[in-house]
């Protein structure tokens, strides 16, 4: 009698099921629509890029990219046309928006982390991220009528007590619109993204470390050099080349403070180069024929060069922040 009671009181079994709800369908759907929709239209990009550069390619080959004449054709013509100067400038720029960019950031985030009072913390974090939407052209015009004359001072003074080092000398004295503005501008410009990468890397260091560290007598800058900067390394290199990413295609702003000269120039302080992007800005509106499909191919180095750089950091960023190293 019991037995059969309790029977009929214990209520069925569900059935147990892992198919998922039509809205949890319906929003996952959406999400690789539009995930497999950027690759497409990113490959998308890169094959119109190199079929429509292709002929440059053919007609120039290694040259492309090793020769440093660039010679507007007309009608038929096929150049020569060479990149090897615009490269050269391209990467120069580059580096010196690194050189002054990542340790401004790097400090910039560690103060965010770790000094800031919580209320100044919330508004400079807003200011950072804000200046990762400024346009191009603003950051452009604010480096050519603000940041030039001061540009052009420190180059003589960098010029004045170190003229000995190569890279640091000019044939004459001709400091104005040179790489080494470009650079300044350009480093402004990374700024927000070397910053907010570092600054999510250097809130995950494990708390324990940090308390280790103190236990030990570590004062903050003690625990921050013995144990946040090593944690974070991988991310700071990361977020560097997310940054790099960034300077490499940039287009606007170099065109708006750099004379664009085909020539390849190492002296970073002297007042002329380019760099691939503002290139083809600058010669794209003008160019016979062949001369916009030498220009598309340009633009596929550039765009190869910028999509490895990018792949590579986030590369590094998702290794450090899954390791905690």
């Amino acid at each position: 009698m019991s037995s059969t009671l309790i029977e009929r009181v214990l209520p069925e079994k569900r059935a147990l099921t892992t198919k998922p709800r039509p809205s949890d369908v319906a929003f996952r759907t959406t999400l690789n629509v539009m995930s497999y929709s950027s690759l497409l239209i990113l490959a998308a990009i890169g094959g119109f890029l190199a079929f429509r550069g292709f002929d440059a390619f053919k007609h120039n080959g290694i040259g492309f990219i090793t020769n440093v004449d660039w010679n507007s054709g007309t009608g038929d013509s096929n150049g020569p046309y060479g990149m090897a100067a615009m490269l050269v400038g391209t990467l120069m720029i580059s580096a010196v928006a690194l050189v002054i960019g990542v340790p401004i950031s790097v400090l910039t985030a560690l103060f965010l982390t770790y000094y800031a009072p919580e209320g100044l913390k919330k508004t400079l974090v807003t200011v950072v991220d804000l200046m990762a939407s400024f346009p191009s052209i603003l950051y452009g015009l604010w480096g050519f009528i603000v940041l030039a004359p001061m540009a052009t001072y420190w180059a003589k003074l960098i010029y004045k007590y170190l003229h000995w080092i190569p890279v640091f000398n000019v044939p004459t004295q001709a400091f104005e619109r040179s790489p080494f503005l470009a650079g300044l501008v350009l480093s402004v410009m990374i700024i927000p993204i070397v910053t907010s990468i570092s600054r999510e890397i250097f809130a995950q260091t494990p708390l324990e470390r940090i308390q280790a560290a103190y236990a030990l007598g570590a004062t903050k800058w003690g625990m921050i050099k013995a144990v946040v900067l090593p944690f974070g390394a991988s991310g700071i290199v990361g977020g560097a080349m997310l940054g790099l990413g960034r300077a490499l295609g940039e287009t606007v702003a170099v065109y708006s403070v750099l004379n664009i000269v085909f020539k390849i120039n190492l002296q970073v302080l002297y007042g002329f180069g380019g760099n691939v992007a503002s290139m083809i800005v600058s010669k794209f509106g003008e160019a016979s024929f062949n001369e916009k499909k030498a220009l598309l191919a340009a633009g596929f180095v550039l765009f190869t060069l910028t999509l490895l750089v990018n792949m590579v950091a986030n590369s590094v960023v998702q290794r450090a922040v899954k390791s905690g190293k």
